[in-house]
């Protein structure tokens, strides 16, 4: 099999891996609360890339001058996306926060479009409003009063939120991986992030009665950190590296797809006939965007 298809199917496994997480955490976030839940699965995270990086017989190191720039990098990558995708997933349905973080590859064309050399084409800039029209329609469409008041509607615009920080986060990171391989920057972030969120989640895990959590909690740990982010992480920046950061961020373009059949098919998520017109949108605009 030639090595492009093997990045392919690498891709195609982090979209289906990634959609099924939101499913995944939505039931998990019943019997564990935000905080302690994102600084264990992350552990999990950091545990299993530190063990793959030591299966590779590769170090852990970074240059000097790369200290502070990879710091603002976790703390945009892992903490600031990291703690609005799973605030915003308890707030509102999996299957909406699965189609808005879709819109991860829309934010990409923007911001470059923005502040790098690759400027959006015609069909890129009709992909983006459309993809934009779709989030409309799917907040407007929802069976709550689109309020301030609403958990919903505050969980999609964090969702919002989240895409633009994993946008930025994946934009920024080629830079690095010039420098290191994808197994040291992905471990790197994973251990910076894993500190960060485990001190923030510290208070609430100090106070977890852990013979009261259910077998399935402990699955979420492992599925929603070492995969979700220690193999998913890995293999989204062996993509970056070969096919880069547009082709790699297209395969985002199944998330959104396979999240809403996650949500429905495995949470009975009823959602409007305005939101599955909304999500139609955005998989179309992503699909243009990325054209």
């Amino acid at each position: 099999m030639k090595k492009s298809y093997i990045v392919d199917l690498a891709l195609v496994l982090v979209a289906v891996i990634w959609a099924l997480n939101f499913s995944v955490i939505k039931v998990t976030l019943q019997e564990i609360d935000i905080y302690s839940f994102n600084g264990i699965r992350f552990l999990f995270a950091a545990g299993f890339l530190l063990i793959a990086l030591w299966k590779k017989g590769q170090k852990l190191v970074f240059k000097k001058e790369h200290w502070l720039p990879l710091l603002g990098l976790a703390v945009i990558g892992n903490l600031f996306y990291q703690l609005s995708f799973i605030i915003g997933i308890d707030l509102t349905f999996s299957a909406n926060a699965a189609v808005m973080l879709g819109t991860i590859p829309v934010w990409v064309a923007v911001i470059s479009h923005i502040f790098t050399d690759e400027k959006l084409s015609r069909i890129k800039a009709i992909g983006v409003f459309i993809a934009f029209f779709g989030v409309f329609l799917i907040i407007l469409g929802g069976k709550n009063d689109i309020s301030f008041a609403s958990e919903t509607f505050i969980g999609d615009l964090i969702c919002i939120l989240a895409a633009i920080m994993w946008a930025i986060y994946t934009i920024l990171s080629k830079r690095f991986l010039k420098h290191y391989t994808p197994i040291q920057f992905s471990t790197l972030m994973a251990v910076l992030g894993s500190i960060m969120l485990f001190l923030i989640g510290l208070p609430s895990i100090s106070k977890l009665n852990w013979s009261e959590l259910s077998w399935g909690v402990y699955g979420a740990f492992f599925y929603s950190g070492a995969m979700a982010i220690g193999l998913a992480y890995l293999l989204w920046n062996y993509g970056l590296i070969k096919i880069g950061a547009v082709r790699t961020a297209a395969y985002q373009n199944l998330v959104p797809v396979l999240g809403l059949i996650f949500g429905i098919v495995l949470l009975d998520e009823g959602l409007t006939l305005f939101q599955y017109v909304g999500a139609s949108f955005v998989i179309l605009g992503i699909i243009l965007s990325r054209k």
